[in-house]
């Protein structure tokens, strides 16, 4: 017997009518046959780039308990809007899947240690990245879980802010980006962002601190990496 994937087990229970929606289905109704719908970190499953939320609109609550965590989950129609497409060509994931992750330097076993293949634009709202023939190497990275699940609320926030991501928040990185600054455009996109290249980013502080070397002190480079208090 073939066994069920999440999102066949979520539909099982919250049985969405002829328009798609459905009733709430509580978390705690998660348990036995429907263990494997455990939300962990974001609910992986049922997220905003999910398949699930590529077919349905789906809804959360989250008033039910204190703190952030979803409390239940419902389909509230068909999703009628045109989808990023997240599948990744095999040839690239061939690539990358024993590559270690580029800001950890891991490649582990564990839950979080084990690499996932990145898209690097966290908008993922590039058609050529969207189309599995006009992928390339360079479009994805390979993280570990625990970096990429960061990488994915950070990349959240600067889509709701149009502000990027600080590089100096990591101790002894010398510059904020390696291209543009904090405000987001639609030229630049993701590119200067730590987050989208974290490789090409330590390229670029090599050859800039290079060049500052040549006029100043290693003292004032110093104090660049490690700011005195």
């Amino acid at each position: 017997m073939t066994k069920k994937t999440k999102i066949q087990l979520f539909l099982e229970l919250a049985v969405p009518d002829e328009q798609g929606f459905s009733r709430w289905v509580d978390s705690a109704e998660f348990s036995g046959k429907y263990k494997e719908l455990k939300l962990g970190n974001g609910g992986s499953w049922c997220r905003a780039s999910s398949q699930l939320a590529r077919q349905y609109i789906v809804e959360f609550d989250k008033t039910r308990t204190l703190g952030n965590s979803i409390d239940a989950i419902r389909l509230a129609g068909f999703n009628r809007k045109k989808s990023f497409n997240q599948n990744i060509r095999q040839d690239i994931k061939n690539y990358y899947k024993s590559q270690k992750c580029v800001m950890l330097g891991i490649n582990g076993c564990s839950e979080n240690t084990k690499i996932e293949i990145d898209h690097k634009n966290g908008r993922k709202d590039d058609n050529r990245v969207s189309n599995i023939a006009t992928q390339k190497l360079e479009d994805f990275q390979p993280l570990c879980k625990a970096a990429n699940d960061v990488k994915r609320q950070i990349c959240k926030s600067c889509k709701e802010t149009n502000k990027r991501w600080d590089a100096r928040n990591i101790l002894g990185n010398p510059y904020s980006f390696y291209e543009g600054d904090e405000n987001y455009t639609q030229e630049l996109g993701c590119i200067g962002c730590y987050q989208y290249d974290p490789v090409q980013y330590r390229k670029s502080c090599v050859k800039r601190i290079s060049d500052e070397v040549s006029k100043y002190s290693a003292r004032f480079i110093l104090n660049k990496l490690y700011p005195e208090k």
